[in-house]
């Protein structure tokens, strides 16, 4: 695998020459005709050798190419806020729009890359570290996200060499740090965590490329062919099936059937019991112990089930200086440029906050699914991806608890017929509402599906009876409150 960066290959000044003016031509016409088409954005993830002129080869092609369109995202160690949400998030939110390119230092393969060099290895932690990213890059891939991976290698005593030509001159000792002058010690361990990384982690739709490093010259010609190979590929890779939800092979339940659609709660027990609920749900937000964690609350549900009344009632016990309420319609073109999940990734709370969702990611197997919005290959795999999302947010510290509030058909088309004749509520009945009664079916096979699919121990689902608003609110509230008190 390292063979031939090992043999530190050089590339003569009179080779180089020409092979440079037609490479950095070809990148601007391939990086120009990428923003033309802007279907999919281009991540370079750097690693390597440490010492290799991983650094000086960013900087060549931030010059060979145009630099507006290209994002240089360096991560060090998490700190701050990362340290309260998924190790992906800063990941995440920090992704290109369609048709602009990523170079990546310091990537999701940090801990991967420590863990396979240390002495002693753990094998399992690498098998958890690697099908996490791998299971990563396959979402983004499949989303349009192309990626392409560089590792930057030569041998022991080139990187020693290279070291001390660099120390020799005040101009270029700067480009040396602490971390490239203990390589050559532990060159052989990190040689071998090289391999376990590359052999784990290198796949189709997100491929490693290893940059013999030792001449500055091959290093950048050799760089600039990988990164003009990969702008010049078209379509998106197949994603291995693995990272695809199967549909049929689970039983899908009625769930929906089955509520108690009678349940209800006379008006003086409701009082009494909102505020105690409501008071427990204000001690439980302001305890020291929800400090070390945060709340995610997802609401879905029919049109007019009583959604934004249920929000309301939790917000009431809550400082307003502590949530954040997100209503989800339609993504804008800025999310489009995106990954679906981008919008969701970038509203996860802090702890000790909490982020309140009017509707959500569930939209992609609901309102996308049932309108056809998206191919059915999309929804399915969306399965497994929400439920990969939702385990990353309750490993960093987060409770996740998920409403659907449901009415019956008749109770949907009374509330409509209320909005339409208030003052107050008409601008909250469209055209869409309508339309969609006459998809309740679909909906409803739709909702049944995404239950059963999703409905895990560390994130459920919470099905809520909602024809009479009263039992629906004080069910939300208590679901919420002994959540959090048997959490904290």
């Amino acid at each position: 695998m390292f063979a031939e960066a090992e043999a530190d290959p050089i590339l003569s000044k009179d080779e180089f020459k020409p092979l440079e003016e037609r490479l950095r031509a070809a990148l601007l016409n391939a990086q120009y005709e990428r923003l033309r088409k802007a279907d999919k954005s281009l991540l370079i993830v750097v690693a390597g050798i440490d010492g290799a002129g991983k650094g000086a080869t960013v900087n060549l092609l931030n010059e060979w190419m145009d630099p507006r369109h290209i994002r240089t995202l360096a991560y060090g160690p998490r700190e701050g806020e990362e340290l309260d949400r998924p190790p992906l998030w800063r990941y995440w939110r920090d992704l290109p729009p369609k048709g602009s390119t990523g170079i990546v230092f310091g990537s999701w393969y940090a801990p991967l890359i420590i863990e396979a060099s240390r002495k002693k290895p753990n094998a399992e932690k690498i098998e958890a570290q690697a099908a996490a990213i791998m299971r990563f890059e396959a979402m983004l891939a499949a989303e349009g996200v192309q990626i392409i991976k560089l590792w930057f290698h030569l041998s022991a005593k080139a990187q020693k060499t290279r070291a001390q030509h660099l120390l020799a001159s005040p101009e270029t000792a700067w480009q040396v740090s602490p971390v490239d002058l203990k390589v050559n010690k532990r060159f052989d361990r990190i040689r071998a965590g090289g391999h376990v990384v590359l052999n784990h982690t290198d796949c189709g739709h997100a491929p490693w490329v290893v940059i013999p490093s030792a001449d500055e010259n091959m290093r950048a010609a050799r760089t600039a062919e990988a990164v003009l190979a990969a702008m010049r590929q078209r379509g998106i890779p197949r994603i291995p099936p693995a990272f695809v939800a199967h549909s049929g092979s689970t039983r899908i339940v009625d769930r929906l059937g089955q509520l108690d659609y009678e349940a209800k709660v006379d008006k003086q027990d409701y009082e009494s019991e909102l505020g105690l609920l409501q008071g427990r749900l204000a001690r439980a937000a302001r305890s020291d112990k929800f400090q070390q964690r945060s709340l995610v609350l997802v609401f879905e549900g029919q049109d007019a089930a009583g959604k934004g009344g249920a929000i309301r009632r939790v917000t009431h016990a809550l400082d307003a200086r502590q949530f954040d309420i997100t209503p989800i319609a339609a993504p804008s073109s800025e999310e489009l440029a995106r990954p679906y999940l981008w919008r969701f990734w970038r509203r996860i709370p802090r702890h000790g906050r909490i982020a309140i969702f009017d509707r959500s990611w569930y939209g992609r197997v609901l309102v996308e699914r049932v309108e056809k919005l998206i191919a059915p290959a999309k929804w399915r795999r969306s399965y497994a991806e929400i439920n990969d999302f939702e385990e990353q947010l309750v490993a960093s510290g987060a409770l996740v608890l998920k409403f659907w509030l449901a009415i019956t058909p008749d109770e949907q088309l009374e509330r409509f017929r209320e909005r339409e004749k208030s003052p107050f509520k008409n601008f909250k009945i469209t055209p869409d509402d309508w339309r969609n009664r006459d998809k309740w079916r679909e909906y409803a096979a739709a909702t049944n599906e995404l239950l059963t699919r999703t409905d895990v121990p560390h994130a459920p689902w919470h099905l809520v009876s909602a024809n009479d608003k009263r039992y629906a609110r004080l069910q939300v509230l208590r679901h919420i409150v002994e959540a959090m008190e048997d959490q904290l």
